[in-house]
């Protein structure tokens, strides 16, 4: 088994928090599969299939095996498909054999989490298609399920997107409330430069904050709900400077234009806030 490893995640915390709470450690009689135990032998041995129902980009298989693992080490796992790969409906994803209580227990936690992380990546790499510009890179959000942020931006790696901030800590953003705070663009960038932030995000929605945004010291400058016009008056008075990029209303049916504008980003809440589960199942057999 390759190790998964992901900057900031623990894989072992989480599989085992997660299997806890299916197993209701800690509850009044939990800590069991009480249907696997009462009605499975516990030298039962099962083989399994995971398949996908659908066409899909595949993301989060090695934390599946994760899980499996956890509950029998010895289980035999096949890979069939590589991480990121694009995948017609039927496919075969990952082939397992091992002790059939251990399948069955963790069997919900892997799919969960392979449903949600694939559903992201097939999600990002349709609006990568639909944006269809290799000028312009997809970015998701902070919008993220609390726990999960590094599965989900990984998942979006996956379908072809990029990261923004990973979170509050690695770059400023100034937005609305801050500038509220602030008194004014200008002079909420000036506190981020004067505070020693070296990647200051700015948000702007009109075009005359574009000039004292800059001037004081922003970095990159996030468009904010701009039809696509806007957006190329923005680019144009920009000029190079720092980068820039759309935020705010973009789908599917919008996300050509706007990156079309010359911005070198766009981002994207839905990516992680509301991509829908993809359908993948599996189908055990007994040894």
């Amino acid at each position: 088994m390759t190790p998964f490893a992901l900057p900031g995640f623990d894989i072992d915390a989480f599989v085992a928090a997660t299997l806890a709470e299916d197993l209701g450690e800690g509850l009044p009689g939990g800590g069991h599969d009480v249907t696997s135990e009462s009605v499975i032998p516990a030298d039962a041995r099962f083989s399994g299939v995971m398949d996908s129902r659908d066409a899909i980009i595949v993301a989060g298989l090695p934390v599946a095996e994760a899980f499996f693992r956890a509950l029998d080490p010895e289980m035999e796992i096949e890979m069939l498909v590589a991480e990121g790969e694009a995948v017609g409906s039927g496919t075969d994803l990952m082939r397992l054999a091992g002790n059939a209580r251990a399948m069955l227990t963790a069997e919900r936690s892997a799919l969960n989490t392979v449903q949600h992380l694939s559903g992201i990546a097939t999600l990002v790499r349709e609006y990568v298609t639909a944006m269809d510009n290799p000028d312009c890179t997809l970015l998701d959000t902070r919008k993220t399920i609390p726990g999960l942020r590094h599965l989900e931006k990984y998942a979006v790696r996956m379908g072809g997107g990029s990261n923004h901030r990973m979170g509050l800590w690695d770059a400023a953003m100034i937005k609305d409330n801050h500038v509220l705070v602030a008194g004014s663009v200008g002079e909420a960038v000036r506190r981020a430069v004067d505070a020693g932030v070296t990647e200051i995000i700015c948000e702007v929605d009109r075009i005359d904050q574009i000039e004292p945004a800059l001037a004081a010291g922003a970095t990159r400058l996030l468009l904010d709900n701009m039809d696509p016009a806007t957006l190329r008056e923005a680019v144009a008075l920009v000029a190079g400077r720092v980068p820039t990029e759309a935020s705010g209303g973009i789908s599917l049916d919008t996300i050509k234009a706007k990156a079309a504008s010359g911005v070198d980003y766009v981002s994207v809440g839905r990516l992680t806030q509301s991509a829908p589960a993809a359908d993948i199942g599996l189908d055990f057999t007994a040894l």
